[in-house]
C-alpha cells in the first residue's frame, strides 16, 4: 500500500526532501535554502530534475517562473511519465516566442504509450513575469490539468468504450530544454543564443501524491482515503467548468479532437 507524502495543506519542503536532479547538474542552482531551484539553458546543455518517487495518484503542483524576454526555441517542462515501453505521460510544455509575442502552452495525453493529442493555448498573463501554479489532478475518474485555480483541460476516464487511460505509477518530472526544431512557429523561429543563458525557476516541492512504488499497479492509489479521489473530485464543480469553458472559448488556439485533416472521425475521447 503507498503513502502520501504531503498534507492537504502542504508544508514548506526543500527540493531535497522529494527531487532529485536528473541532468545538466552545472545548469541547477539552489535558491532560498532548496525552496527555490533555477534550471538555466546555454548552448552546451539544459537540465532537469524528478521525484524520488512515483505516483498511483494524486494533485500534483509546480510553481513555475519561465524564462523572460526572447525565449523563442526554448522548451520549458513540468509533466508526469510512468518509465515503461507504452508509457503514460501528462504534459504541460511551455513553448516560448520572440518578445512581445505571447508564449504557448501546450498540453499531452500519452495514455498506453499513444500520444498525439495536443491542445495548446495562450495565458491570460505573461507566465515569465511571475510565479504562477501549475497542477494536474489525477484520479481513476478524470484527469484535470489547472493553471492557477482555473482548469484548461479535462482528460475523462473512458476505458468503457476502448480509450486507453493513464494507470501506471508516473514520475514528476520538469526540464528546460532547446526545442527550436520543433517549438516555435513549427521550428521555422529559432533560439537566439545571445540571450542565453535562459533561465526558468520552480517552487513549491511538497507532494500530493499516493506513491505505490511496491506495487505493480496503482489500485491502492485510488482509495477514497486520499482526499483527491474522493467524489467532489469526480468531475468539475459547475463555478470551475463554467472556467473551464470561458478559458477555452478565449484562449485555445490548437486542439486535436476538431484538427479534421489528422483526424477526419474524431477520436472517441473528444466531445461528439
Amino acid at each position: 500500500m503507498g503513502g502520501v507524502l504531503a498534507s492537504r495543506n502542504g508544508g514548506d519542503a526543500s527540493f531535497d526532501q522529494n527531487y532529485d536532479i536528473t541532468w545538466g547538474y552545472d545548469h541547477v542552482k539552489s535558491l532560498d535554502e532548496g525552496r527555490q531551484i533555477q534550471l538555466s539553458l546555454d548552448h552546451s546543455s539544459g537540465a532537469g530534475f524528478g521525484s524520488k518517487l512515483s505516483f498511483g495518484s494524486g494533485f500534483i503542483d509546480m510553481r513555475i517562473k519561465l524564462p523572460g524576454k526572447d525565449s523563442a526555441g526554448v522548451v520549458t517542462a513540468f509533466y508526469l511519465t510512468s518509465h515503461s515501453n507504452n508509457h503514460d505521460e501528462l504534459d504541460f510544455e511551455f513553448l516560448g516566442n520572440r518578445e512581445g509575442k505571447p508564449i504557448t502552452l501546450q498540453t499531452n495525453v500519452f495514455a498506453n504509450g499513444q500520444g498525439n493529442r495536443e491542445q495548446r493555448m495562450y495565458l491570460w498573463f505573461d507566465p515569465a513575469a511571475d510565479f504562477h501554479s501549475y497542477k494536474i489532478l489525477w484520479n481513476q475518474y478524470q484527469i484535470v490539468f489547472y493553471v492557477d485555480d482555473t482548469p484548461i483541460r479535462v482528460f475523462k476516464n473512458h476505458t468503457n468504450i476502448g480509450v486507453s487511460y493513464p494507470s501506471q505509477p508516473m514520475q514528476i518530472e520538469a526540464s528546460l530544454w532547446n526545442g527550436d526544431s520543433w517549438a516555435t512557429d513549427g521550428g521555422q523561429t529559432k533560439t537566439n543564443w545571445s540571450h542565453a543563458p535562459f533561465q526558468a525557476h520552480f517552487q513549491g516541492f511538497d507532494i500530493n501524491g499516493c506513491s505505490d512504488h511496491q506495487e505493480p499497479n496503482v489500485e491502492p492509489c485510488y482509495s477514497t482515503s486520499y482526499w483527491w479521489n474522493t467524489q467532489k473530485y469526480w468531475t468539475l464543480d459547475s463555478a470551475h467548468q463554467r472556467a473551464y469553458e470561458n478559458v477555452r472559448k478565449k484562449y485555445l488556439t490548437y486542439d486535436y479532437c476538431s484538427d479534421r485533416p489528422r483526424y477526419p472521425t474524431p477520436p472517441p475521447e473528444c466531445p461528439q
